[in-house]
């Protein structure tokens, strides 16, 4: 019997401590459930105004999926949203690159404007809710981003461009139900209103993100000797005939596709050597030997088209330009490389400054190499590179790399460091003295 009502009481005991156990179980679901509530809940907010694009593509499913690089796939795009070194729109937050960029200029610890103003080209609805911008940050550096960036709605609710006292961006978004676009004529549907909006077809339009491709980030054209009366949207939107829709008996008319690629038409540029000349920038160089240096300038330019190179990014771009003289041989006497662009801690601090090579400007580079005694020179050679991310000191990096969670991230981490600092060659030129 003894035995019998230990077992008893140990059975009681028992269930009630899983009667407990159940009870905190409970209480700890339903926290986290009102916890994903309470999240859901500012998530939705922006989704009421800035709908998802996954919506959008249940009529506009081919243009959906070229913004989402579900069409024609290259394996750097498959990587890392990557298309002749361009992030998709479709990627802005879902890229690696864009996080650890993030990360890493968060060590540098920015302001609370300063991070908003990073975020409103990236994730252009925190212009209508900047209270949000610290929980997406936070979601971006999880590897998690619930909000979408650059979406339909980012681009199809831009009402007017302006310069303010925060620009850049210029655009100005317009919540509502109201969706803008190029058509005169919208076809009527039971989803949302349109109209047409003169924006859609201006240089003005992607310049107020893509503030450094033109001269004047307000202009509607480009005013290009090759390209005049042109817009951006002609060679990174490749014109096409018809539908904007999926609907069934759509009005055929003309449409860009809308993945926005760096190069679009590259076969066109190819054969066009006009425009290829205009586009792609040259080095030229003016310099005079004496016994002990030689000295110069260097002169980088881009011709009439006025457009920057490369890359659609106007603030992380860095240039190296590195001058080599040589004696009769090849053998290098002296050599040094000159950078421009700025580091992590200056990014978005005060005034962004205009890019080191702007179409339709030239820039002179003053250099000065001094050789050594009894060396003579022969030559000297300009190389211009340039990488699409700064690269951290050692010290940002490591301090960065200590913030992810598993070596799976800071492997990630230092394949995007490696990857995209690494210099790219833009134009050679060699001179004989």
């Amino acid at each position: 019997m003894a035995g019998r009502k230990q077992y008893v009481q140990r059975i009681a005991v028992g269930l009630f401590l899983a009667l407990i156990v159940g009870d905190l179980g409970l209480s700890h679901g339903s926290a986290m459930a009102q916890k994903a509530e309470v999240q859901a809940d500012w998530v939705a907010d922006i989704e009421k105004v800035f709908i998802r694009s996954e919506d959008c593509k249940q009529c506009h499913d081919r243009h959906y999926e070229e913004w989402k690089g579900a069409r024609e796939q290259t394996p750097d795009l498959k990587t890392f949203g990557r298309v002749d070194a361009a992030l998709l729109h479709g990627t802005s937050l879902e890229s690696p690159v864009f996080r650890t960029v993030l990360g890493v200029w968060l060590q540098t610890d920015p302001t609370a404007d300063e991070r908003r103003r990073c975020l409103a080209c990236h994730v252009p609805s925190t212009t209508v809710f900047p209270q949000h911008a610290d929980k997406i940050v936070a979601q971006v550096l999880s590897g998690k981003p619930q909000v979408e960036g650059i979406g339909c709605a980012s681009c199809h609710l831009i009402k007017q461009v302006e310069q303010t006292v925060d620009s850049p961006p210029t655009f100005k978004i317009e919540p509502g139900k109201m969706i803008y676009g190029p058509y005169a004529n919208p076809e009527e549907n039971l989803v949302h209103p349109a109209t047409q909006s003169d924006l859609f077809r201006g240089a003005n339009y992607c310049a107020s993100c893509h503030f450094d491709k033109v001269k004047d980030a307000m202009q509607k054209d480009l005013p290009g000797e090759i390209l005049q009366g042109a817009v951006c949207q002609d060679c990174h939107m490749e014109p096409s005939t018809g539908s904007s829709t999926s609907k069934r008996g759509a009005m055929t008319r003309a449409i860009g596709r809308h993945w926005f690629r760096g190069v679009v038409v590259s076969g066109t540029i190819l054969k066009n050597r006009n425009l290829q000349a205009e586009w792609m920038p040259r080095v030229d160089v003016e310099a005079t030997k004496s016994a002990t240096a030689v000295e110069g300038t260097a002169l980088v330019r881009i011709g009439s088209l006025p457009h920057s190179f490369p890359d659609g990014d106007p603030v992380l771009k860095q240039f190296y330009l590195i001058l080599t003289a040589k004696d009769a041989q090849g053998m290098v006497l002296k050599e040094e490389t000159k950078q421009f662009g700025l580091s992590y801690e200056k990014i978005l601090r005060g005034s962004i400054p205009d890019p080191f090579i702007k179409g339709g400007h030239t820039r002179k580079v003053p250099f000065s190499l001094a050789i050594p005694a009894g060396l003579t020179v022969a030559s000297i050679e300009a190389v211009l590179n340039y990488a699409l991310i700064p690269t951290p000191d050692p010290a940002l990096k490591e301090k960065y790399l200590k913030t992810l969670a598993t070596d799976q991230e800071r492997e990630t981490a230092k394949k995007i460091f490696d990857e995209y600092t690494q210099p790219r060659l833009l134009t050679y030129r060699a001179k004989t003295l």
